[in-house]
């Protein structure tokens, strides 16, 4: 395995890098706290990243996009995530909000929902969560009943991200066909369909604001199914596999960003007529951050590598998220505690990294359920203990 990034990636990595630093950064004192940036600031910012050729670096050449793939995609998440704006982890200054469902749609589904997404003329949502269903299908409720060329939905969605912006959700719901359950499907549903509308929003203890989806008798054409009946939460898995692996990049430039305070502020602190370096307590809490964000790190590109080539990622997807998200509340916990009352102070932007990384233990499968899928794989037997070898 060749651990040296190709010279293209490390000049869009340096790139952006430079645009974090000029255009998102001097933006986090505005924003850091809100749970969106206003249209006409994220207008600008796309704009920009599309003059400087950075738009849908991520996504495939064919739909418009840079392609660099999986370990690029990770590569730049990483230095997006420096900036303490929610908007820019997610981060659709550079890219679309969009996930892998689109991709397995009819060409007539990706001439109008997937291009436009693309291009940064529409906007979706993922809706996939219920307040009895998460990781767990078993227990999801909403159902889409045949009707002639139609599906009816019924149901509620909680936590999703994005919805109040959404042109459009896809929506996961129990398949239901003369009497017959046939599985879980995905529909595309269009923001002013009759019956779908927005409940409540939840105020989280990081800044974000996912919304509750209601659906009441909503009528979806039959064509508006993506795949095949019952094919839905093989979508969501790819959906959910993905977002767990890019949970490892935005955690590791949080941990970085927060290392790097930390550094900084025990080189100029003296106490006691010694810099803060000298105190081997510091220096302990230094190094165990710096190995446990190079084995991130390491863990990351591992899982990414393995995606470009198409081999399947799904534990290790699991694994980065456990250990990344788990490893950024170390990190930002110990740079809390080494810049002591300051650390506390909303001054710094410590105390919301913390909050943010307190929250994505359990957002996209909590840590509980990420340790099940990995022990799940290993006492099955359909993996060997070198499961995470290449």
């Amino acid at each position: 395995m060749d651990f040296e990034l190709e010279p293209e990636l490390r000049m869009l990595r340096d790139a952006v890098r430079r645009f974090v630093e000029k255009e998102l950064l001097p933006l986090e004192g505005s924003y850091a706290n809100e749970h969106d940036i206003p249209d006409d600031v994220r207008q600008r910012l796309q704009d920009k990243a599309k003059d400087l050729g950075f738009w849908a670096f991520d996504l495939p050449e064919e739909v418009g996009g840079g392609g660099v793939g999986v370990v690029g995609m990770c590569v730049v998440f990483e230095e997006l995530a420096r900036c303490n704006v929610p908007s820019f982890r997610a981060p659709t200054v550079l890219t679309p909000y969009l996930g892998p469902v689109l991709f397995h749609g009819s060409q007539e589904q990706k001439e109008a929902y997937l291009l436009p997404v693309a291009r940064g003329e529409k906007r979706t949502c993922f809706a996939l969560t219920e307040p009895g269903a998460g990781s767990d299908p078993s227990g999801m409720r909403t159902t889409a009943v045949a009707d002639g060329g139609h599906f009816v939905l019924n149901g509620a969605k909680i936590f999703i991200t994005g919805a109040d912006k959404a042109d459009f959700a896809q929506v996961f719901a129990r398949t239901i066909k003369d009497g017959q359950e046939l599985g879980i499907s995905c529909f595309l549903v269009d923001r002013d369909t009759p019956g779908m509308r927005l409940g409540q929003s939840f105020e989280l203890m990081s800044p974000d604001r996912p919304w509750e989806l209601l659906f009441d008798n909503v009528r979806v054409p039959a064509d508006r199914m993506v795949g095949t009946a019952g094919q839905g939460w093989e979508l969501a898995r790819e959906f959910l596999d993905m977002g767990r692996l890019i949970h490892g990049p935005k955690a590791l430039g949080r941990a970085q960003r927060a290392l790097d305070m930390a550094i900084a502020y025990a080189n100029e602190r003296s106490t006691f007529g010694q810099p803060l370096a000298r105190r081997q307590a510091i220096q302990w809490m230094i190094a165990d951050s710096m190995v446990e964000l190079h084995a991130a790190r390491s863990m990351v590109l591992h899982a990414a590598w393995k995606a470009d080539r198409g081999l399947d990622y799904h534990l290790e997807a699991s694994a980065v998220k456990l250990y990344a998200d788990e490893m950024l509340i170390r990190v930002v916990d110990r740079a809390i505690q080494i810049h002591g009352g300051l650390g506390l102070s909303r001054e710094l932007p410590l105390e919301l990294m913390y909050r943010d990384a307190r929250s994505r233990t359990i957002t996209e499968g909590s840590s509980e359920m990420q340790r099940m899928i990995i022990a799940s794989g290993a006492l099955s037997g359909r993996y060997g203990a070198n499961r995470f070898e290449t």
